[in-house]
């Protein structure tokens, strides 16, 4: 793990965009540049812990820390020039785009199913979702070292150069979609599953070139997006091997 010690550091790796799993606060610390840390990290999605004074000292010994410390990624992101590079070389391009993906239980196996259907690339959004943490690492047994992700800031932008690249946008939503059976997937795609409540943004949805949904039988009208995520790429992954 890396680390950022000290409220004026942490202050400014947040507003910066850099990747903070978790933010650490000895009890007691108070001040404006703390109330400035904990509004930024509510802003962002960011988790903060407050810890004993006990336990802080030995997270940090001989650090000038202020009683603040952050903890960031250590996955080396990837352009998303690059995941479409990379794309281009498959015969037929696979690209998951995760939108607001919260639970870094939900993205790990999201990113294990990814990687065993040989997904080229993962695309996060930066707000609202979690960071590629250890128990993200942990929880996709290592998949996350294995693939190429890249976090945007502009969902929507990502969507339009993934279109002028040749890209079809596929996006998993209830209304007006189709059977995920019935669509083709025989084309260079980009799959987009969402958040865990509320699925993909209309916004998004509506960017999409074909939206698809899983049919369900129960009185329950929705799967973890995990499951889904893992049901739709090894149905394209059935098709594309037809």
């Amino acid at each position: 793990m890396n680390y950022i010690f000290g409220r004026k550091p942490v202050v400014e790796a947040i507003r910066s965009g850099e990747r903070v799993d978790q933010i650490y606060i000895q009890y007691g610390v108070k001040g404006q540049p703390v109330f400035d840390i904990l509004k930024l990290a509510k802003e962002r999605g960011i988790r903060v812990s407050e810890v004993s004074a006990e336990r802080f000292n030995t997270m940090a010994p001989g650090k000038n820390t202020q009683g603040v410390i952050a903890v960031i990624s250590e996955i080396n992101y990837s352009d998303l020039d690059e995941i479409i590079f990379k794309a281009k070389n498959s015969e037929y391009p696979l690209i998951l785009v995760l939108d607001s993906i919260q639970d870094p239980h939900n993205l790990g196996a999201i990113l294990r199913s990814a990687e065993c259907a040989g997904a080229d690339g993962v695309i996060l959004t930066k707000h609202n979702s979690a960071s590629v943490n250890d128990t993200v690492i942990k929880t996709s047994a290592g998949a996350a070292s294995h693939l190429s992700i890249c976090v945007v800031n502009n969902l929507a932008q990502a969507m339009d150069i993934l279109k002028e690249n040749g890209f079809w946008i596929a996006g998993s939503y209830l209304d007006g979609a189709k059977d995920y059976t019935e669509a083709d997937y025989k084309l260079p795609l980009a799959l987009i599953v969402g958040n865990e409540e509320k699925g993909i943004r209309r916004l998004t949805a509506e960017k999409c070139d074909f939206l698809i949904k899983i049919p369900m039988k129960g009185k329950i009208q929705s799967l973890n997006v995990s499951v889904a995520a893992g049901i739709l790429l090894f149905e394209i992954n059935r098709q594309r091997n037809q």
